[in-house]
């Protein structure tokens, strides 16, 4: 074989990157999917690296373990509502998969933006139970969850899905002929915009760490830094998918959905910097916190001991009384000495 030859040989393999051959797994007879042990594994980072930097910045250490109990299952749940309900003609379409499909997360789908406006909403609700406030833990959680989904979207290299248009490049990503897009058949390689929308993400949490480190930023502005940063990746990522979707004037509905969320947080970044700078002061008001559970539990402890001390000084009153059964036994005896005959000294003699 010829130099030139090799030479071609060794470009065509360097020149694309390959797909897996298969996402899932099976452990007996349990399936593992690549899909979801990405997810799995971007959500455990988010937590533990949230939670570090929540404690760094004097906050309760557990807490953010605490509110992921209710904001994971509210994220999810969230995200495949956005991607039913943006993407409804994939199931209720002609030709659509059919309901069951639609609660089929493993198959893929899970919509960012509605992951974490019902994951805010469980977020908020397990800090209303700790009586914490919200701003500082999405200030904390922030880079973990653009951590999470740098992680998450190498599930979509396991689909095969979520790909952007025919390239050329160097970085092209194989699709197999079974999952190229009606009219894309002839194309075997195509822009890897999981792989573009990872590498974005991670550079999203190294300048909200970088700025959050250098600024002192607080009261929500990190997390609210983290949405515009990833906006602004994802409207122009978005662009270059080819999966159909609903397009509203031309336009990916993602794209104006960042466009709008976009604005909106660098609107926030703006308004709060001026109303309140600075950031909060977590170690008092975790002590705050702390305080006021522990005055709870001692007014409830007190009020508790107030009822058994009530129940008990009724017990001591109720033993001092005479027994009902007694009672009627007092009667008779009075009874009996009033009708009792009268003795020999008591009866009068008369004389005739």
């Amino acid at each position: 074989m010829s130099g030139s030859a090799i030479a071609t040989i060794t470009t065509q393999v360097v020149a694309s990157i390959p797909s897996p051959d298969q996402g899932t797994w099976y452990l007996g007879p349990i399936p593992l999917r690549a899909y979801a042990l990405a997810i799995i594994a971007g959500i455990v980072v988010a937590i533990w690296f949230g939670n570090r930097r929540y404690v760094a910045r004097g906050g309760e250490p557990g807490l953010i373990t605490d509110i992921a109990l209710w904001a994971v299952p509210f994220g999810i749940i969230g995200g495949r509502l956005y991607h039913v309900a943006s993407d409804w003609q994939i199931y209720f379409g002609t030709d659509g998969r059919g309901v069951a499909a639609a609660f089929r997360i493993w198959d893929g789908g899970l919509g960012i933006w509605g992951a974490v406006a019902l994951g805010a909403l469980g977020a908020w609700i397990g800090a209303r139970r700790r009586h914490v406030a919200l701003p500082p833990i999405a200030d904390a959680i922030a880079p973990g969850i653009a951590l999470a989904q740098a992680i998450g979207r190498w599930g979509n290299w396991f689909n095969q899905e979520l790909f952007g248009q025919p390239t050329t490049l160097p970085w092209g990503l194989e699709i197999a002929p079974e999952n190229r897009p009606v009219g894309y058949e002839a194309f075997e390689t195509f822009h890897p915009t999981f792989l573009y929308e990872s590498l974005w993400l991670v550079g999203v949490a190294l300048i909200v760490i970088w700025a959050d480190r250098r600024f002192t930023m607080g009261h929500g502005r990190v997390f609210a830094l983290y949405v515009l940063l990833y906006t602004i990746g994802r409207a122009w990522i978005e662009t270059l998918r080819i999966d159909p979707v609903n397009t509203v004037a031309g336009l990916r509905l993602n794209v104006w959905t960042s466009v709008i969320v976009g604005i909106g947080a660098a609107v926030y970044l703006v308004l709060s910097a001026r109303s309140r700078p600075g950031r909060e002061d977590l170690s008092a008001a975790s002590s705050g916190a702390n305080d006021a559970d522990d005055q709870y539990d001692e007014n409830h402890e007190n009020h508790e001991n107030h009822d058994e001390a009530g129940v008990s000084d009724a017990s001591d009153a109720c033993d001092d009384q005479a027994p009902v059964s007694q009672m009627p036994q007092i009667g008779k005896k009075s009874e009996k000495s009033d009708t009792s005959e009268p003795g020999p000294d008591d009866t009068a003699t008369t004389t005739p």
